[in-house]
């Protein structure tokens, strides 16, 4: 499909959606007529008599109820504000050399040049109308649109200054930091190019009526309102989402059209550099996701959060590079100049963005305090990753103390009775049957209980277990005394979770609305996070976590080890200076097997002392 085939076929859909709306206005405007008709008929003689007086009063009032009906519903359509993606404003004078590439793309293109640029904290890009009278002034002063990153002034885009219909160019921050100014530029110019299309203004007005429509249907459906204002609303509500049925296809067919003619356009700018860089798009995407989940995520949670999230993506993608053979070469292209210089001041930048990630995909509050504070990442390690094993060694052992499990040796160890990971090891253990008396052996050869009686080595019944740890032949079931360990541990576990999560939920925290990108999206937002990172982990996860926390903060008391960041895995653990890289199966095989003797093998060799007690949060 060509420019002007995309575009013939744009036009045509976004007349189609017109008429729809056209239809909608004569049906509304279809009583008034008739009453007119009849009104007139009445005056002039032509339409007397007792029969014609009623009907005369009867449509007349069905078109005032009508007519009223419909400046209700089009007042709601007209006033509701469409969604606006949260994005960090970016200046010109902030950027003087992106808005002169931007613009210089345009030209090239011969489209109209976006009326300014945003970074948004993801990797996308698109083209966002911003022109309805509600995403406009008043605002908040120039300078302050976010204020929770440190010193960042002038980052907001002159609104007064802005074109009637021109959209604005939302570029997503990693592109910036690591894809270089020709590649930037390439991915740029098929969004660009949809700014041609943008300014027709049938597919402009089809745009502002779907918009209206999608923002109505928001509106009307928001639990916040009062019972009688949403009874009132249902109506409007109702009519709104029937026009968008109506609309879909069309819509989708015009955007399908406008999307195909801005390809085709921008077939003639960079070509060849548009598929190396395309390349670099998904390589970001995967470098970024992994840099939010594994790193930025373990932060956010410990209430802190990543000051250089951008920084930090080319430092994954550089290590990925590293680490994987199809992405070797990527890292020849570091030497080039990287599209960040096009700011002038891209550290205030990527803070702000920084802050904007953790709100969308976390839910954090729009300001830095003393439970939100930025960390840099030389601080990580000592910030986040220590003070994230210690936190979660704590939790483990405050569930170890509510289940009444004490250390099996705690009359002839002084240390015994202190959170050792000794304790955590005993617990999960499940030591094997050695004959139908119901004798066990543990690892150093010990008789520890009975298969009918005390299942384990702590001496300590769980619910369920005396059943569950019995066979027909009087041989325990390990798998079984296994699962039941798990599953109390697990279930203390997220119950303690749970309790500091409603502790923490503070008003202006997690769902907290203030000063910030792009303020009046926010104010509309129902709650936060908008774009979760990742389901709830599962209680198995958890519990595997909290056990390799122990073990490292062990091995961090007792054998010199230190926290560490890999910025592919995130919290890792350094042994001499090395990532210890096989520390997750060994603690897998305890919690799943109830078999401790690789992770023993693996302390020994270390020289972890697991009977001393470790320092906790």
């Amino acid at each position: 499909m060509g420019v002007e085939a995309g575009a013939q076929a744009a036009r045509s859909r976004a007349l189609a959606v017109l008429r729809i709306r056209s239809r909608a206005l004569a049906v509304a405007l279809l009583p008034a007529a008739v009453a007119v008709v009849l009104l007139v008929g009445g005056a002039t003689g032509h339409l007397g008599g007792a029969r014609w007086g009623i009907a005369r009063w009867i449509v007349t009032g069905i078109a005032v109820v009508v007519l009223l009906c419909a400046a209700g519903i089009a007042l709601v359509i007209a006033r509701a504000r469409p969604a606006m993606s949260p994005t960090v404003p970016i200046a010109e004078d902030t950027a003087p050399d992106l808005y002169r590439m931007v613009r210089d793309l345009a030209d090239r293109l011969d489209v109209p040049a976006p009326s300014a640029i945003a970074l948004t904290p993801d990797c996308d890009s698109w083209l966002e109308d911003r022109t309805h009278p509600a995403h406009g002034p008043p605002g908040p002063p120039p300078g302050e649109e976010i204020s929770g990153a440190r010193g960042i002034r002038g980052l907001s885009a002159p609104r007064q200054h802005r074109a009637a219909t021109a959209p604005v160019l939302v570029i997503g921050s990693p592109f910036l930091w690591w894809m270089r100014v020709g590649e930037l530029r390439a991915v740029l110019a098929p969004v660009v190019a949809g700014t041609g299309p943008s300014a027709h203004p049938d597919i402009a007005a089809a745009r502002r009526f779907v918009r209206g429509l999608d923002a109505a249907v928001a509106v009307t459906s928001a639990p916040t309102h009062a019972p009688v204002i949403r009874t009132v609303l249902a109506g409007a509500g109702w009519v709104a989402r029937l026009l968008l049925r109506s609309c879909r296809e069309h819509a989708e067919e015009m955007e399908r059209g406008v999307a195909a003619a801005a390809a085709e356009r921008a077939q003639a700018v960079d070509y060849g550099v548009r598929i190396v860089a395309q390349e670099q798009v998904g390589l970001a995407y995967a470098g970024w996701d992994r840099l939010l989940t594994r790193v930025a995520l373990p932060a956010w949670r410990m209430g802190r959060w990543p000051s250089r999230l951008d920084a930090g993506v080319v430092a994954a993608l550089t290590e990925l590079s590293r680490r994987d053979r199809l992405a070797e070469g990527f890292t020849s292209r570091l030497g080039e100049r990287p599209a960040c210089d096009l700011l002038e001041e891209p550290g205030l930048v990527d803070e702000a963005a920084s802050l904007l990630a953790a709100r969308l995909f976390h839910g954090g509050p729009a300001e830095s305090g003393p439970d939100w504070a930025p960390v840099d990442w030389q601080e990580y390690p000592d910030e986040v990753v220590d003070r994230k094993w210690r936190t979660d060694a704590a939790r483990l052992h405050r569930v170890l103390d509510a289940l009444g499990v004490h250390h099996a040796h705690r009359d002839t160890a002084p240390d015994a009775g202190g959170p050792t990971l000794e304790r955590v090891l005993e617990y999960l253990t499940v030591r094997p049957a050695v004959g139908a008396s119901g004798t066990q052996t543990g690892e150093g050869g010990s008789a520890s209980g009975t298969a009918t009686g005390e299942s384990g080595s702590d001496g300590v019944r769980l619910p369920g277990e005396d059943g569950a740890g019995e066979e027909t032949a009087g041989v325990p079931d390990d798998d079984a005394v296994a699962s039941v360990r798990t599953a109390a541990l697990v279930a203390g576990l997220s119950a303690e979770m749970a309790r500091e999560e409603v502790a923490g939920a503070v008003p202006g925290g997690a769902g907290g609305r203030g000063p910030g990108p792009d303020r009046a999206m926010w104010d509309a937002a129902a709650m936060l996070p908008l774009f979760p990172l990742q389901p709830p982990r599962t209680g198995r996860e958890l519990l595997v976590d909290h056990v390799a926390a122990v073990v490292c903060c062990a091995a961090m008391d007792t054998a010199g080890a230190a926290p560490g960041l890999d910025w592919l895995d995130g919290p890792s653990l350094l042994v001499r200076g090395e990532r210890a890289a096989d520390l997750s199966p060994r603690v897998r095989t305890l919690v799943e097997e109830g078999d401790p003797t690789p992770l023993r093998t693996w302390l020994r060799s270390l020289g972890v002392r697991p009977e001393k007690p470790v320092r906790l949060v």
